[in-house]
């Protein structure tokens, strides 16, 4: 796969001293530091995808008529660098994410990032700061390519000048103390996306949208928000920023099913895949939330966990609501999700065979 934009680069003249990125790469916590350079590249009618360049690690320079500040045509994704014990350095799946990039600016009215070009920034953007990839435990680069109207415009019209950037982040493990199931707050009240809007794009809109239910469900006690359709308010669709999984009592796993108003998850999509390979039977379906309680409650659904790309794979131990609540199992990561966590770590990782070839050779 070959990048057909030709990025320029322009290298720091500052770099960050090595004692201290080994402190930060200590305790890099998640997205507070970053590494020394960034991507960035024009889009113009007229001219297509041009001034590509890797450049020093710095801020935007934008009037403050840019089309983003008003009217939030954007994107972004996420996805991780990750060492090996040889010292080589892979990400996983950037295709797929590069190909849900495309999706999302077509739905944005934004330029569609030829896949090739996509993952060819992140691979001169890692190759460039491979020093700043962690090793050790479930440390990891964590890569934010997004894309935004930069045009100084106030009419209402898809912007005619766009920005693509990508920054990096080293990244600890999303569970500093171990794994940890979280407790759902159910919002009954706010909808994440409607039938015909942007659930199925990465746009910041939705996660923006998601803040007040999110807020609730910490005044609650609550770590996450679970959301129903818009329509019904019935069916269950994922969290603020993950996928949901339901694991029955007879070896059955069931997610729900994508209706245009849940994002296509990259490791979403990857479970699906390993939990066929190691036996389980799968399904994608509409899930009600009263057969999440009712299945608790008699024990068919025995373990519940969400899945993305900062925490991988995260128990659901107790679920919330107005007048009421339930413990899904004991409360603990159970023996599936334990199982698919571990088995998908591996292959990041390099430690089981990637026998799906979704692992992509950095340096």
């Amino acid at each position: 796969m070959t990048a057909r934009l030709e990025f320029r680069r322009e290298l720091t003249t500052s770099p960050t001293p090595a004692e201290r990125r080994r402190e930060i790469l200590a305790n890099p916590g998640f997205g507070k530091f970053f590494t020394d350079h960034m991507i960035t590249a024009r889009w113009t009618p007229e001219r297509g995808w041009h001034d590509a360049v890797l450049r020093p690690y710095g801020s935007f320079s934008l009037d403050p008529a840019t089309a983003v500040f008003h009217y939030a045509q954007e994107i972004f994704e996420g996805l991780k660098a990750y060492r090996h014990s040889d010292g080589s350095i892979w990400t996983f799946r950037p295709d797929v994410n590069a190909a849900r990039f495309q999706r999302s600016a077509r739905r944005m009215a934004l330029p569609e990032l030829p896949v090739e070009d996509f993952v060819g920034a992140l691979d001169l953007l890692i190759q460039t700061d491979q020093d700043w990839v962690p090793s050790g435990g479930e440390k990891s680069l964590y890569l934010r390519p997004f894309m935004f109207a930069s045009e100084p415009f106030l009419g209402v019209r898809p912007a005619q000048d766009v920005t693509f950037a990508v920054i990096a982040s080293p990244a600890a493990s999303y569970f500093a103390a171990g794994v940890k199931p979280v407790s759902i707050w159910l919002s009954e009240e706010y909808t994440r996306a409607a039938v015909g809007g942007t659930g199925a794009a990465k746009c910041g809109g939705n996660y923006a949208a998601s803040l007040l239910a999110q807020q609730e469900a910490i005044e609650n006690g609550c770590d996450q928000v679970v959301f129903l359709d818009a329509v019904e308010r019935r069916w269950v669709e994922e969290l603020g920023g993950m996928n949901i999984y339901f694991v029955y009592d007879n070896g059955l796993i069931v997610t729900p099913e994508l209706t245009g108003t849940i994002l296509e998850g990259v490791t979403r999509a990857a479970i699906l895949e390993l939990a066929a390979d190691l036996g389980y039977k799968v399904d994608e379906r509409r899930v009600d939330i009263n057969e999440w309680r009712q299945g608790v409650a008699t024990g068919r659904i025995t373990e519940v966990f969400a899945c993305g790309t900062a925490a991988v794979v995260t128990p659901v131990g107790q679920l919330k609501w107005r007048g009421g609540q339930l413990t899904i199992g004991k409360g603990e990561c159970g023996p599936v999700t334990a199982r698919l966590r571990q088995q998908l770590l591996d292959i990041q990782y390099g430690r089981a065979d990637d026998t799906h070839g979704w692992l992509h050779r950095v340096c």
